[in-house]
C-alpha cells in the first residue's frame, strides 16, 4: 500500500491564483512546455501545483508564491 498522498489537481484559474500570476501566464508556460499540466481537451488543462512549483524551482530558482 502507497502512503503517499493522491496529487491534486487544479484548473486553471485556481492554479493561477495560488502562483500569484495570471491566466495568461500560464497559458504560455503550457505552450513553452515549461511547466507540467495533463491536458483533458485541447482547450482544459489540469494542474499539480506541487509540480508546477518545483518546475518553477528548477527553471528559475525561485519559489512559486503559496497563498
Amino acid at each position: 500500500m502507497n502512503s503517499s498522498p493522491e496529487p491534486i489537481f487544479v484548473k486553471k484559474t485556481e492554479a493561477a491564483k495560488a502562483l500569484g500570476v495570471s491566466t495568461r501566464t500560464l497559458d504560455n508556460w503550457v505552450a513553452r512546455r515549461m511547466i507540467p499540466y495533463v491536458a483533458v481537451s485541447p482547450r482544459m488543462h489540469l494542474f499539480n501545483l506541487e509540480e508546477v512549483k518545483t518546475a518553477l524551482r528548477e527553471k528559475f530558482g525561485v519559489s512559486a508564491a503559496t497563498r
